[in-house]
């Protein structure tokens, strides 16, 4: 939250570590899980990672939210909201606030009727949902109208460049208004400067993620840059 200047949540970021070639970033290994059940196998790990930590949080009195990515292919199972009821039985202390979703808006999109009954089931967990890089797909009005998620992504190739580039930061504006005619939350990412956070401020975005406020670090050490953080 820049306005107020207090860290609120993370997301997770899942990164593989190769026993010959090191660090692997996702971008190199997900699009290969993408169109197979892996995608669903390695997605319930991360959910499972995830509220795991959540719960270490909780109980450290960290009130911190982390948002967890979803596979187009795993949100479209019949019975999503019935596994992840099941992943958060393990996880009885936990306030399922802790939690949220996030989920591409072009996977929203590829079919609306069955996402939103997601949301509305998952919803009813208590567990909130975003669009990420939003402004990437088709962003329709009707969409945005029938997918009740409460947070919208601005994706981060319309951040980077929307001090040089007019349509970029009239896209952001775009959005931005968008998330306040529709009661939504919005999120910038990609935020790396002062500069950056300057402007949507000035837009009325108070939220936003990026290495301008922190690159993605183990746990261990994300708790020590938290304690320091300012």
């Amino acid at each position: 939250d820049m306005r107020r200047g207090v860290v609120i949540g993370a997301e997770a970021l899942i990164r593989w570590r190769h026993p010959e070639r090191g660090l692997i970033l996702p971008g190199e290994f997900l699009p290969i899980t993408e169109n197979n059940d892996f995608a669903i196998t390695l997605g319930e790990w991360v959910i499972n990672a995830a509220l795991r930590q959540a719960e270490t949080w909780h109980q450290q009195s960290l009130p911190l939210q982390i948002s967890i990515n979803i596979a187009a292919r795993h949100i479209s199972l019949p019975d999503f909201a019935t596994r992840l009821t099941s992943l958060l039985s393990a996880y009885p202390a936990l306030p399922h606030g802790s939690i949220e979703l996030e989920i591409l808006e072009t996977a929203a999109l590829s079919d609306t009727g069955h996402v939103s009954q997601v949301i509305e089931s998952c919803r009813e967990l208590g567990i909130s949902f975003a669009l990420d890089d939003f402004g990437t797909g088709y962003s329709s009005l009707l969409y945005l109208k029938h997918l009740p998620a409460e947070t919208l992504k601005i994706d981060c190739s319309f951040i980077r460049d929307m001090q040089e580039d007019a349509e970029n930061l009239a896209i952001v504006k775009g959005v931005i208004g968008l998330a306040q005619a529709f009661n939504r939350s919005v999120i910038a990412e990609g935020v790396e400067s002062v500069a950056h956070g300057e402007i949507l401020l000035a837009l009325g975005c108070t939220h936003a993620q990026g290495y301008g406020i922190g690159q993605p670090m183990p746990p261990a050490e994300f708790q020590c840059w938290l304690s320091h953080w300012q």
